[in-house]
């Protein structure tokens, strides 16, 4: 053996206690759902190559560090409460859903989240970013490690024929970076899922989120503070840019995430606009409704 070889070895047991030093001073809840999300991560079917990544980059080594605090936040800071979970089925499916949040995109890891911890088996859910994200120091490769794609409609459809559940935010920026007055809005869908649905024969699911809109309320949209950072458009909300990187905790809202029933459209995906726009106004409604069970059922912000 070498003397790099000989220097090695007690290194890598260096980093192995630590790791274990730092699992046993966790508190024993956390403990527990570290436990749980790497079990749930060995029963969840996916495809990889022998370096252990998929086609797109997805590599489970590097993103389950991430699901830890994810499910954290899931279980004990949002405590987000689903309905419907078993509603959506097996194979190839699109999640559609409405978007809010303003500072990080939480809705999104929630209901990826929720696909993780509460479906059976658990799946996989891969998310569609903006052209704009892979662009932003460092992001473009945790977004690719952990799963997340450019939404090209290439990607969805090759996402598509591996049997993948692909969760769409058609309201895009429009819905992420809006003010409080206007929570829960629907804002402008894309039509692009809806043809994409189409031509792959791929089944919808509606989903309505409930809490969103409130980890971070916006007060206004800044074009000028967007460039800055290379987006189209950034949020000044009640607490960023004023506390700084502070400023991006979310507030501790209580989420909750329906899930409809599946729709299956029929048609052509090179249909007219006005065609395929109808079909997206009824992914639209079902959403809506979801959104107001959601409301109903809430007794405030926090419960």
């Amino acid at each position: 053996m070498s003397e790099a070889s000989r220097a090695l070895v007690p290194i890598s047991r260096v980093r192995e206690r630590g790791r274990a030093l730092a699992r046993a001073w966790l508190p024993a809840p956390l403990r527990a759902l570290r436990v749980a999300v790497y079990a749930r991560l060995a029963e969840r079917p996916t495809t990889l190559n022998e370096y252990g990544i998929d086609p797109f980059g997805y590599d489970p080594r590097y993103a389950a560090p991430f699901l830890v605090p994810a499910a954290f936040l899931y279980r004990y800071w949002f405590r987000v409460e689903t309905h419907g979970i078993e509603r959506v089925p097996a194979g190839r499916v699109l999640l559609i859903a409405n978007h809010g949040g303003n500072t990080f995109a939480f809705d999104g890891a929630m209901l990826a989240m929720s696909l993780l911890l509460e479906a059976r088996p658990p799946r996989a859910v891969r998310g569609m970013g903006e052209y704009y994200l892979p662009t932003i120091p460092f992001f473009g490769t945790m977004m690719h490690r952990t799963g997340s794609v450019v939404g090209t409609p290439r990607n969805c459809e090759q996402l598509l024929e591996r049997g993948e559940a692909i969760m769409v935010f058609p309201e895009g920026e429009r819905g992420f970076v809006k003010t409080y007055r206007h929570r829960y809005q629907l804002q402008r869908f894309g039509t692009g899922f809806m043809r994409l649905a189409l031509e792959t024969e791929t089944p919808i699911v509606p989903v309505g989120i409930v809490g969103s809109e409130e980890q971070s309320p916006g007060i206004a949209r800044s074009r000028w503070l967007g460039r800055l950072i290379g987006a189209p458009v950034a949020p000044l909300t009640l607490t960023m840019p004023w506390l700084g990187v502070a400023g991006m905790i979310p507030l501790p809202v209580k989420f909750r995430i329906r899930f409809g029933e599946p729709i299956y459209f029929q048609g052509d995906s090179n249909e007219e606009d006005a065609e395929v726009e109808r079909k997206v106004a009824v992914v639209r409604d079902s959403i809506r409704e979801l959104i107001a069970e959601g409301l109903e059922a809430r007794r405030g912000w926090f419960a």
